[in-house]
């Protein structure tokens, strides 16, 4: 049942659009404030998902309560009511959030239609807020082992900044789960986290991938494109496999950190960019180095902070955890009740050499999970998970 409040130190206009709203749907649940201060302190008490607020009001005026409400419950659609003299200021409400206004005396029609737009919108701002969490459930970093939480750790610390970051590890270790974390315990986590494989990219479009292309500059260039680098303008951008990246590419990876500047593949115009770069690699980039292969320049741009990603078979005492965590996962991709693990199905899980890291336990799990018995059993790890 949607909770409107309303804050109206005029008690006939306030009663009159208490009246509109229960005879329109009865659905609504109401309730008054006959000032903003009264206002304000019931919407920091209660939850509300619309807030109608006079702007000319005693000991605090509307336009002073829309500001704090933005502080505290940024969700909460404000529609500013306005006296005839008050329509610049009105207007002016919109800037600092309000969702939009009406005048006096209320138009039917106007305040109902408003009323049913900032009602929807809330419910999107709210189902987004759910999908968001359910998107950042993907990306959850499993595990109690010193070595991971020592990277929960450095994530608290570095994510707040717009420090570089390089992660290193194995593949199949998670390095994408932690770009993920650093992108979305940041200030930046309002904006895009755009992921770029450079591994899966050919060499000779790693450039348009990232900086875009004009049209005509190369054969199959129909039409300007804008590349990872803008896409990402505001957020991360996280450049998974950077170690196989050509030495061209890192050139202009290389000026975009100097000077915030990217150029597309085929101009001369420079765009200004606002991007935090988290990189991955599973390759010893020093040694690339020494080989000629990366840029050391780069590497010192790009390793601000240092993250190592351990493998599994450092980390076994994770294991029992992350096998909940995929039993419950796949379970629920999968619309199926939840299979149990044994002990000794564990241990014995547990005692595997993982070269493939928890990509390739993910694999057998999903597997046990299909062809094993309501519970695991150790004899199905035997059978099932075997190399």
């Amino acid at each position: 049942m949607p909770k409107i409040l309303v804050i109206e130190d005029e008690a006939a206009i306030r009663r009159v659009l208490v009246k509109i709203l229960s005879e329109e749907n009865d659905k609504y649940e109401l309730e008054e404030a006959e000032d903003g201060l009264k206002g304000l302190e019931a919407i920091k008490n209660e939850d509300y998902d619309l807030v109608l607020c006079d702007i000319k009001m005693p000991k605090m005026d509307g336009v002073e309560v829309l500001e704090a409400v933005k502080k505290i419950k940024p969700e909460i659609p404000m529609v500013m009511i306005s006296g005839h003299g008050d329509l610049d200021t009105a207007v002016n409400t919109m800037r600092l959030g309000a969702f939009d206004y009406i005048s006096k005396p209320p138009d039917l029609n106007r305040l109902l239609n408003t009323v049913r737009n900032a009602l929807d919108r809330k419910e999107l701002v709210v189902e987004n807020k759910k999908l968001k969490r359910k998107v950042s459930k993907n990306y959850e970093m499993v595990g109690e082992s010193a070595a991971i939480s020592q990277i929960k750790d450095m994530i608290e610390k570095v994510a707040p900044t717009d420090a570089r970051v390089l992660i290193t590890g194995p593949n199949g270790t998670g390095k994408e789960l932690v770009a993920h974390w650093l992108h979305e315990k940041s200030e930046r986590s309002v904006g895009p986290m755009v992921e770029v494989n450079c591994a899966a990219i050919p060499g000779e479009l790693i450039e348009s991938e990232l900086f875009g292309h004009v049209k005509g500059s190369f054969t199959g260039a129909n039409k300007d494109r804008a590349g990872k680098f803008e896409a990402a303008n505001g957020g991360t951008i996280f450049l998974d496999e950077i170690g196989d990246m050509s030495l061209s590419a890192q050139a202009k990876v290389l000026r975009a950190l100097q000077e915030n500047k990217i150029q597309r593949v085929g101009s001369d115009k420079d765009i200004k960019v606002n991007v935090r770069v988290v990189a991955a690699t599973n390759k010893n980039l020093q040694k690339e180095i020494e080989d000629g292969k990366f840029r050391e320049d780069l590497y010192h741009r790009l390793a601000v902070i240092l993250i190592s990603v351990p493998g599994l078979n450092d980390r076994r005492d994770d294991i029992p955890l992350l096998i909940e965590y995929f039993s419950e996962k796949i379970a629920e991709e999968q619309g199926t009740s939840k299979k149990t693990f044994s002990d000794k199905a564990v241990n014995l899980l547990q005692e595997y050499d993982w070269t493939g890291n928890i990509r390739e336990l993910r694999n057998v799990v999903e597997r046990l999970i299909i062809l094993g018995e309501k519970e695991v059993t150790e004899n199905d790890v035997k059978l099932f998970a075997s190399k």
